[in-house]
């Protein structure tokens, strides 16, 4: 009941959102001044729910063809969670290209789902649980040689039991520090308050950087972004995505890398791994209201 209550308030919320962000936190002189002690800030990629197994204008395909070319900087390298299993993404002849193209371009494969469909992790018993992350882990391995290290519970929910499953399969947990809420695929997906989200939900994040809360790796501190490569509105806009990035740090006083994207496989596997969750009982702080539906205290 409790849960189904839930939803439907972030039904609610989600709709109210759409049309009311607020404002962009105002920067202080006393977070200028710790922000000084900060190093700079470098953009990591991620990529939810693919690959696409569209025939038409594939938007994964679309999406990498962007990160490759693009007036910002060439040959980005994003984390792609994928659902290898899906019929509409990995468990299909153009989606298995799709992940091969993936990694041959340096991009890293991450775990997302091994199921149907976008399965909730926690709804598993624990055989369909100990199932999926094997299949999962075994198909990305035909791929890359190797079974992934990264992954991310699809609607970002894990609880004791299916985290330690992931630990047993030497899988980590990646959240995110930004979204751009483009996860919806069907209906209406477009995200006309998409620079003012950014915006705001960056100048959050800033204030935590100032507060020295984010690791830094290799003099950057990497900042998690979430995209969605199946939703064709992000593939027809990831390049504005990324200017949209890079104008969200100008306008809140965000140091910026020399590199403001990661471009370097090695690199970004490493950056990733830092930004992991190490124990389930860590306190996270997701963009939004994701914290409150998933009662993270409760962890």
């Amino acid at each position: 009941m409790k849960s189904a209550f839930k939803l439907v308030c972030l039904a609610v919320i989600s709709l109210g959102l759409a049309g009311c962000i607020a404002a962009p936190i105002a920067l202080t002189e006393q977070t200028q001044h710790r922000l000084k002690a900060q190093a700079p800030v470098r953009f990591l990629l991620t990529f939810d729910d693919g690959p696409s197994a569209s025939s038409f204008w594939n938007p994964s395909a679309t999406v990498l063809d962007s990160l490759k070319d693009n007036p910002l900087q060439p040959d980005i390298k994003a984390v792609f969670f994928v659902q290898t299993r899906a019929p509409r993404a990995g468990n299909s002849e153009t989606g298995r290209s799709i992940m091969r193209r993936e990694y041959a371009q340096g991009h890293v494969l991450g775990f997302h789902t091994a199921t149907h469909g976008h399965t909730n992790h926690r709804s598993l018993d624990p055989e369909a649980l100990e199932a999926s992350l094997i299949k999962g882990s075994a198909d990305i391995a035909a791929i890359t040689g190797a079974p992934p290290t990264l992954l991310r519970p699809p609607f970002w929910n894990y609880d004791k039991r299916t985290f330690a499953a992931y630990q047993r399969h030497g899988l980590h947990v990646l959240l995110t520090d930004l979204s751009a809420n483009d996860g919806k695929i069907w209906g209406f997906n477009a995200s006309p308050r998409r620079r003012a989200n950014l915006l705001r939900q960056l100048s959050e994040v800033r204030e935590r950087i100032a507060l020295g809360e984010f690791p830094t790796v290799d003099g950057v501190i990497p900042v998690v972004v979430t995209f969605h490569d199946l939703n064709r509105y992000t593939a027809r806009h990831t390049r504005e995505y990324l200017q949209i990035l890079l104008d969200s740090a100008a306008a809140t006083g965000v140091k910026l890398a020399a590199k403001p994207f990661y471009d370097d496989h090695a690199a970004l596997e490493k950056a990733a791994l830092a930004r992991t969750v190490q124990q389930s009982s860590d306190p996270v702080e997701l963009p939004g209201i994701w914290n409150w539906i998933w009662d993270r205290d409760a962890h």
